[in-house]
């Protein structure tokens, strides 16, 4: 793997010239990422059983916001919670209670038989994935080298896709296997249920995986077990820097009080910090550019237009593979040309595309009740898609959550996280769960608002996004 930056220390060393074990690193960022995965298919698995659902619970297009939107205000509390008990509990003890609620809502969403069943186990799997999106990139960034974080702390991003794309695979092949989504398949049950229990599989694998990594030296500093977290140092960064960076990591939190939530606030002013407001501006346009409802209606908007469910189905995965070589992309530029710049270049493509998108909707004709795209700008529909799927994740899909793990200064990145993941899960509900009823009144407005939120988010990131290239956590500011 090459240097990071140019003349920059290799990956197996750190800025400061320390030996980095790399295998040790290595193996700590796969089992955190595991979360990401978890967090990409609890959030995927609901593309491809809307059918099933609304058969089963005979839902209004209310109903289905609510029944696939209601895991997202689980997500809005579990990353509120889960930002403050990690500086409590710490982050890998949280990430485990996220793995053990993933279980838990797998088996209840798939065994429900009303809505409101339903959706009290997709807001218990909601708590799980809004922990697991703000730990696990936070923890990643918390055991790296500040050379190769960016490059790291992206492979979250690309488990999310993988999770998401696992999710749209799984549920293709139950129902192509069984005939539809709503078909019986195992023990006489319909091949919908079936897709939220395996979920069950990838949550365990986690679950247990999550015993076998260290909690985070950063915590444990910030909780005073220094020689805990100098072993855990040491071992990462190898032997006799340990104690150098348990020095640097208690010199960057104030020694008059523990992490609290006015850490937010200007001492001086008593406004919210300039880093916060950065925080939320990446957090809610993030999801203001409407790129979960290719991943949560996918199946539902190609259909609305013509697509078969089969066909629909295989454009999940086919978005899911198109997202996973984009987010490698991202991988190999993040620690070259650093952060700012791909939010950029994303605005930019997102913005073209979803502008493509808007037209080619505004085209579309009613047919008996339904959306239907001319021949001739069907194709053109699909490829403007993909493409802005692939924008998005070439930037703001990975880069939001590295900065989010590492932009914040360590006293209050805790607090950050809190507030951050909770903007970025309500903004993802706004979105989600006005979908339907938005689109029934005009797909083409609809994404017409997304097109208008990413040309904003270009400006925004202009102004107020601070470059965090290969800087050490410890030396953020607020």
């Amino acid at each position: 793997m090459a240097s990071v930056i140019s003349g920059g220390p290799s990956p197996g060393m750190s800025a400061d010239g320390a030996k980095v074990n790399m295998a040790f690193v290595a193996s700590i960022v796969a089992v955190a990422t595991i979360g990401g995965f978890m967090f990409g298919y609890d959030s995927g698995v609901i593309n491809g059983t809307q059918e099933g659902l609304n058969s089963a619970f005979n839902l209004t297009e209310f109903g289905t916001g609510l029944n696939v939107a209601a895991i997202l205000i689980g997500c809005a509390f579990g990353a509120f919670a889960a930002g403050r008990l990690a500086d409590v509990w710490g982050r890998r003890t949280v990430m485990i209670i996220s793995a053990l609620l993933f279980v838990i809502s797998a088996i209840g969403t798939g065994a429900a038989h009303t809505s409101t069943i339903f959706v009290i186990f997709r807001l218990i799997g909601g708590l799980g994935v809004g922990a697991a999106s703000v730990l696990c990139p936070v923890y990643i960034s918390e055991v790296t080298p500040a050379n190769i974080r960016g490059r790291l702390s992206s492979v979250q991003q690309i488990m999310i896709i993988t999770g998401l794309t696992g999710a749209f695979v799984a549920n293709y092949v139950l129902a192509h296997t069984a005939g539809s989504s709503t078909a019986e398949f195992w023990l006489g049950l319909p091949a919908w249920r079936w897709m939220f229990w395996m979920q069950v599989i990838p949550a365990g694998v986690f679950f247990f995986a999550l015993l076998t990594i260290p909690e985070s030296p950063r915590y444990l500093v910030a909780k005073g077990k220094d020689a805990e977290a100098e072993k855990i140092l040491s071992r990462l960064f190898g032997a006799g820097t340990g104690a150098a960076k348990v020095a640097e990591i208690r010199a960057s939190l104030r020694a008059d009080h523990k992490p609290k939530f006015s850490d937010l606030l200007d001492p001086v002013s008593k406004k919210i910090r300039p880093i916060l407001w950065a925080g939320l501006v990446l957090a809610v346009f993030q999801q203001f550019v409407g790129i979960n409802i290719v991943f949560y209606y996918g199946s539902v908007l190609w259909q609305s237009v013509g697509f078969t469910e089969d066909d629909s189905l295989k454009i999940n995965i086919l978005s899911g593979a198109l997202s996973i070589v984009a987010c490698l992309a991202a991988i190999a530029l993040i620690d070259r040309i650093g952060r700012k710049p791909l939010l950029l270049i994303g605005s930019v493509g997102m913005a073209v595309t979803l502008g493509v998108l808007t037209w080619c909707f505004s085209t579309a004709t009613t047919i008996n009740g339904a959306l239907h795209l001319d021949a001739s700008v069907g194709p053109i529909a699909l490829v403007a898609a993909n493409l802005y799927v692939v924008f998005f994740n070439l930037s703001w899909g990975p880069v939001m959550w590295v900065m989010l793990g590492e932009m914040f200064p360590n006293q209050m990145r805790g607090s950050a996280l809190a507030v951050a993941g909770f903007a970025q899960w309500i903004a993802n509900f706004a979105i989600s769960f006005s979908f339907p009823a938005m689109a029934k009144l005009s797909l083409s407005a609809t994404y017409g608002f997304y097109a208008a939120s990413a040309v904003v988010s270009f400006f925004l990131v202009q102004k107020l996004i601070k470059e965090t290239r290969g800087t050490e956590l410890e030396d953020m500011v607020g």
